[in-house]
Parts: structure tokens; C-alpha cells; sequence
């Protein structure tokens, strides 16, 4: 059993490895301001994002191709097959010329790459699952799968670490190359992936269906045809997958890029306090995985979702008044009003096409909250007080003289220790959903579609709900200039799965003898 799980979650440790490492990067600006064109500092940030978003999109594609190969030839190899797919392409991302050397071939292959990407994860994370449920003894999947669950963790932080230590090693060269030996350094994680897997047996439920010849025809239209599983299908997706995704990526990816960017932290300050969070808040993953054993799947995943409604605002306005007191102070005393007949502001656009709108790319640009105002004339007031000079350089001007400091910093330590008790309060909420879920999802369907009705619905959900949220929030918050605003979409989703939930899911353990 030790080997069944380490060498399952070091896969997947690896797999989200090469997975987050665009994300990681993508938070710093690297991979906007080198793929993608230049001119436009939020329009880079957010077509980074859309790649971002692109890879989590691919994901339902090649869960069914995957969970169909999975469900037919075998747990083992077919995910060899995704785990080798994965570390290939992120190889190839570092290999890639930048826009500035090949114009637009660049973000085209970092596209195409990242789509093989998204149809690799796509099949890893339900072979892993169910690799290591389906060898597990009664009374102890929840515990044992969750490992599954932290290695997701584990994937984040390592691609921290390895940006940080590369960073650290290759800082005269990082801006330039140094960042693409992240990338590179998937092609040994990928050699010490396969070299464990290579070890294991394929999976004993998998096996005995083979042997009884009970393996499905065809597993992907079973696993819309089979009785009941229509429902089940739409619990995991709507219930499941999308509420628990959305708190996770809000837990980390939401929490570093708003410490980098609107909280003006130090980027390796930032990175750390994530890291280091990500780090204890493993444990919460493991906690209640384990805890679902004894109390069952749908209670921690309830109430976690119960508790993220009450606590989401809350724990980020800590997060923002502890991160940079002076910017939130000044952002109190001393608020951006802009106003004008009709401000209209396209993040999307290279130019705005008024100089309201102009105004607002502006303070959107330098991540400072406004809001927005009808007037007959364009004016910009700032405590108050109207701004005679609105060119950059006056801005600039009377947004320091108003206290608005844009320095990267790093908070005190007893700063620091609030904004981990805040992001570790995020990470409980995550464990409580997430930790629980591989042994729940292979739990809810029968052994021989359970790869492909699995993965389906799971990678649909985390694909869209999860995998644009970093785009969505972004966009939110550049239209509204309210830092916070993006996390309406994390509220709104975590809304909806509480209410699928609470409805349609059914208690598992009793049952997860039966369906082995």
C-alpha cells in the first residue's frame, strides 16, 4: 500500500508540478509580458490567464479519452500514457521563442502546448484516484486517496519552491532565460515518475472485471446510460467539482496573485507566505480525508462549503489589511474617484477609446480601487481633492502625495503571521471539501465505467468552474477596480454546489463495499 500511494501521488505531485508552473509564473508577469504581445500590461496579464484558462478547458476531452482507455485497457497504463504526454509539453513550454523573437507563433504553441497539457491532466488525476481507492482496504479509502487530494497541494508548492531556488540561483539571468529552467526541470520529474510507476501492478478491481470479461463496451456512453448515473453525473459536476475547485484555486492562486499585485508585496515575500501556508495546510487535507472514514463524505463537504459563504470576505479583508496597512490606509482616507459622462473601460482593449475610460486603465493598471461617478465633465478626485494634471506623471504625483505607496514591501513578521492564520483558514476550508472527494467520486460509481464518470464530470467542473477563475476575477476586478470584487465569482459558484449538495448527494461509505 506504501507503494501504491507514493508512487500515485509522486506522479501526481509532478503531474500539477508541470501543470501550476505556468500559473506560478503567470502571477509574476513573466509569461504575459514574454508569449504574448506587448503594449498593454493588463491585457498581457489577462491573455497569461486565458492560457492559463485554455489548459483547464482541454480537461473534460481528455478525461473522456483517457477515462475510455482507462475503463477498457487498464488503470497502470493509461496513466503512464498522461503522465508522459504532461512532462513533454511542459518541457516544450520552456523551449519556446518568445513573442518578441517569433511574433504570434508564440503564444500559439504556448496554447497548443498547454492544451496537451490540459488533456494529460485530464487523465491522470481519475487513474490516480481510483488507482489507489480501489486498492485500499475497507474502512480507509478516504484516508489513504487523500494523499491523492494533498499531492495537488504538493504540486503548488513544489513549483514554488523551484521558481524561488531558481530565481535565487539564476537571478542575474532569471528575466531573460533563468525562468524557463522550471519548465526544463519537468524532464527529470517526468523520468523519476515513470521509473516508480513502471513498479506497479495494475489495479485488482480492474483485473478481476477482466478476467470475468465484465469490462464496459463502450464506457463512455455507459456512463450516461447507466441507470441512476445521469444524477450522480450531475452532483460530481455542479456539487462536487465546481464548489470544490473554486475554494482551492481561490485559496492559492486567487491569495498570491492579490498579494502581488494589489497589495504591492515583494513577489518572493509573497511566494513564501503562500508556499509556507500551502505547506501546514497540507495537513487539512489529509485530516479530513481521514475523517470521512469515520463520519462520512457529504457532512465536511457541506459544512466547508457552508462556512466558505461566512468566511470568504472576511479572511481576504484580513488578508488586504494586514498585507500592506499603509495602501489600505491610504485607500481609506484618501478614495479615487473617477467620473465622467459615460466611463466606459475594455481590459480587452489595446486602447481605450475615451479618456475616462483611459483613466481607469490607468489606476486599473497600478492595481489602486476606484469608483466610478456621472458627471457632465472627466475629473478624477483622490480624498477629495480634483486632480488638475491627469497625465500619468500628475497621477503619479498626487497619488503619492495622498500616501499611496506602489513599492513592493514586505510586511512585519506579526503581519506575515496574520496573513498565514487567514490563507491556513482558506486551506481548512479547501481540506474540508477536497480532501474527502477522490474516495467519494470512486465511491459513487460502478467499477467498470468508474474511470470515465469520474473523470467526466470532475474534470468539467475543475476545467471551467476552476480553471477560468483566475481569468474571471481578473476581469472583474479590472472592470469594477475593487481588489475583492472577484471573489463574487468564488461566492457565487461555492452557492450553487452547497445547494446541488445538499440536494443530490447521497451518503457514499455505506455503499463503497457494494460498488467495489
Amino acid at each position: 500500500m506504501r507503494l501504491v500511494i507514493s508512487a500515485s501521488s509522486l506522479g501526481t505531485v509532478f503531474e500539477w508540478y508541470d501543470f501550476f508552473i505556468y500559473g506560478t509564473l503567470a502571477a509574476s508577469g513573466i509569461i504575459g509580458r514574454t508569449f504574448f504581445p506587448a503594449g498593454n500590461e493588463v491585457l498581457q496579464t489577462l491573455l497569461a490567464w486565458a492560457g492559463f484558462a485554455v489548459g483547464f478547458g482541454f480537461r473534460p476531452l481528455g478525461a473522456v479519452l483517457f477515462g475510455y482507455l482507462g475503463d477498457k485497457l487498464g488503470r497502470k497504463y493509461t496513466f503512464l500514457v498522461t503522465i508522459t504526454l504532461m512532462g513533454v509539453a511542459t518541457a516544450g513550454v520552456g523551449l519556446v521563442p518568445g513573442y518578441a523573437a517569433i511574433g504570434m507563433a508564440a503564444p500559439v504553441l504556448i496554447i497548443l502546448l498547454r492544451i496537451a497539457q490540459g488533456l494529460a491532466l485530464g487523465g491522470e488525476y481519475g487513474g490516480a484516484a481510483i488507482y489507489v481507492a480501489e486498492h485500499s482496504p475497507p474502512g480507509r479509502a478516504g484516508f489513504h486517496t487523500s494523499f491523492i487530494q494533498a499531492s495537488v497541494v504538493g504540486g503548488f508548492i513544489l513549483s514554488l519552491a523551484v521558481v524561488l531556488i531558481a530565481r535565487f540561483a539564476l537571478a542575474e539571468v532569471w528575466a531573460d532565460w533563468g525562468w524557463r529552467v522550471p519548465f526544463l526541470f519537468s524532464i527529470l520529474l517526468l523520468a523519476i515518475s515513470l521509473w516508480m510507476r513502471l513498479k506497479l501492478s495494475e489495479s485488482p478491481v480492474f483485473k478481476a472485471m477482466k478476467e470475468a470479461g465484465e469490462t464496459a463496451a463502450n464506457p463512455f456512453i455507459e456512463s450516461f446510460t447507466y441507470p441512476g448515473n445521469g444524477k450522480r453525473l450531475f452532483v460530481a459536476l455542479f456539487g462536487i467539482a465546481a464548489g470544490l475547485t473554486v475554494i482551492w484555486y481561490t485559496s492559492m492562486f486567487s491569495v498570491l496573485s492579490f498579494l502581488q499585485g494589489p497589495m504591492r508585496l515583494d513577489p518572493t515575500a509573497a511566494q513564501l507566505i503562500t508556499g509556507a501556508s500551502a505547506i501546514v495546510g497540507l495537513f487539512f487535507f489529509l485530516f479530513f480525508g481521514h475523517l470521512s472514514d469515520r463520519i462520512g463524505r457529504k457532512i465536511p463537504i457541506v459544512a466547508g462549503y457552508a462556512l466558505t459563504l461566512a468566511l470568504l470576505f472576511p479572511l481576504f479583508w484580513v488578508i488586504g489589511s494586514a498585507a500592506n496597512p499603509g495602501l489600505a490606509e491610504a485607500a481609506r482616507r484618501a478614495p479615487v474617484i473617477v467620473s465622467g459622462p459615460a466611463c466606459r473601460y475594455d481590459p480587452f482593449a489595446a486602447k481605450q477609446i475615451d479618456e475616462c475610460g483611459q483613466l481607469l486603465d490607468y489606476f486599473s493598471k497600478k492595481g489602486i480601487a476606484y469608483t466610478t461617478s456621472r458627471t457632465p465633465a472627466v475629473t478624477v478626485s483622490i480624498g477629495r481633492q480634483p486632480v488638475a494634471d491627469t497625465s500619468p506623471a500628475g497621477l503619479d504625483a498626487a497619488l503619492a502625495a495622498a500616501g499611496y505607496d506602489l513599492t513592493p514591501i514586505v510586511p512585519p513578521a506579526g503581519n506575515i503571521a496574520i496573513i498565514m492564520l487567514a490563507v491556513l483558514a482558506l486551506m481548512a476550508l479547501s481540506g474540508a471539501t477536497y480532501g474527502p472527494v477522490a474516495a467519494l467520486l470512486s465511491e459513487m460509481f460502478p467499477s467498470k465505467i468508474r474511470y470515465s464518470s469520474m473523470s467526466i464530470p470532475y474534470h468539467i467542473g475543475t476545467g471551467y468552474f476552476g480553471g477560468f477563475l483566475p481569468l474571471i476575477s481578473q476581469y472583474i476586478v479590472a472592470r469594477t477596480g475593487d481588489p475583492y470584487a472577484g471573489l463574487w465569482y468564488t461566492f457565487a459558484v461555492v452557492a450553487m454546489a452547497l445547494a446541488v449538495t445538499a440536494w443530490g448527494l447521497k451518503e457514499t461509505v455505506a455503499h463503497a463495499a457494494r460498488r467495489r
